[in-house]
């Protein structure tokens, strides 16, 4: 099933504030939290879709690629990206919107099958790298080797960070739950809340001899290759994600991510503008009257086209379907030949006397038609 538009899960429009978008998940998570709702899988869907939205739409960054690209912003259209939104943690990661007390109704315990008992589960950092692309691999999509020095589970104590099980205890403050609640009377009634829990920071379990290889943390530095895919028609500045090729996170928590930002580099000949590319042509005065063929380069060669008699400098040839990929999936972009009519500045005595000969010519005085005067009406034509 597609993915429901983020500004319609909430209930906002696109120019909503940033306080707007905060009261309207608020609203949305209240509504369908799956302790008010016990049992009802769609209000629990619900509540999934509203937290996904708002960590979206709550981060600029987010926002503006899903605003310029929609959901395939988010996901890098496949190749291995995914923009998906991890339900494990979601109730730390917006304990600020409730106050800090986000831990549920009356003790709900996570999304799909959740096996840590209501433990805080730790999340890696993110990596950010940039890579860079040249047009044929923006065209094509492309398939990347990166080597990183990241955090990764210690291999001395498998990332637990004590070699022996008996060195880990059960916390004494939350009994290994990860968290200390509270009950209190809301305009919703009695609501239970549960915040970290202070001493052990939401693990559960204390070290009480911590590893000597990497002191308890369950992490060491090491280097990794990552391959990763790109899909066709990426963007300067756009990021794509590799889900769970970040830092390791403390004794078995989640993995960061690997967030990938484009990087393009400049083509000797085409420029782009969104998914068209221009080339500029300079013909000479003689080819302009007679006409001519010209080969022109292009993603994967050369193409080769007619230029008729009587071409007007700055006439743009449209060459449909030989431009890049839209990133969405939404066709190719063109290949606009922009043509420019090259006045020599030094020329030999004989072709002077020719062009004074031909200067008299009534063929060679200025006519130019309504199109050749409007620019904009040469642009619309175009473009149409």
């Amino acid at each position: 099933m597609a993915k429901r538009d983020y500004y319609e899960v909430l209930g906002v429009t696109k120019n909503a504030s940033a306080e707007e978008i905060k009261k309207a998940y608020r609203k949305m998570a209240i509504k369908h939290h799956p302790d008010k709702n016990p049992g009802d899988k769609d209000a629990e869907e619900k509540f999934k879709e509203a937290a996904e939205a708002y960590d979206v739409l709550s981060n600029p960054d987010k926002k503006a690629r899903y605003d310029q690209f929609g959901h395939a912003g988010m996901n890098g259209g496949g190749g291995g990206f995914s923009g998906g939104f991890s339900m494990d943690d979601i109730f730390s990661q917006f304990g600020d919107i409730f106050g800090g007390h986000f831990g549920g109704f009356g003790g709900f315990s996570g999304f799909g099958g959740q096996s840590r008992g209501g433990r805080r589960v730790s999340r890696g950092s993110d990596i950010r790298i940039r890579v860079k692309m040249d047009l044929k691999e923006i065209a094509h999509g492309a398939e990347k080797k990166v080597k990183i020095n990241k955090q990764v589970a210690c291999k001395a104590c498998g990332g637990k960070g004590a070699k022996s099980e008996a060195d880990i205890k059960t916390c004494d403050t939350c009994k290994g739950s990860g968290q200390v609640t509270r009950v209190s009377q809301t305009f919703l009634g009695t609501m239970q809340t549960a915040s970290v829990c202070p001493t052990c920071h939401g693990e559960g379990k204390i070290i009480a001899k911590p590893c000597g290889e990497c002191s308890g943390s369950g992490l060491v530095k090491e280097m990794e290759e990552i391959s990763f895919k790109i899909p066709a028609g990426v963007a300067q500045g756009m990021q794509l994600t590799v889900q769970g090729k970040g830092n390791a996170a403390k004794r078995g928590g989640i993995n960061g991510d690997l967030l990938v930002v484009i990087e393009e580099e400049e083509h000797a000949d085409l420029q782009r503008d969104g998914n068209d590319l221009i080339y500029s042509l300079f013909i000479s005065i003689p080819d302009a009257v007679l006409g001519t063929d010209a080969d022109i380069p292009a993603i994967d060669g050369k193409l080769r086209i007619k230029i008729e008699p009587g071409t007007q400098s700055g006439k743009i040839l449209r060459l449909r379907g030989k431009g890049l990929p839209d990133v969405n999936g939404y066709g190719m972009g063109d290949l606009l030949v922009y043509i420019q009519i090259w006045t020599p500045k030094k020329i030999e005595k004989q072709e002077r006397e020719l062009f004074e000969k031909l200067k008299g010519s009534e063929t060679f005085k200025p006519k130019p038609d309504k199109e050749d005067r409007n620019f904009f009406e040469r642009m619309k034509k175009i473009f149409s």
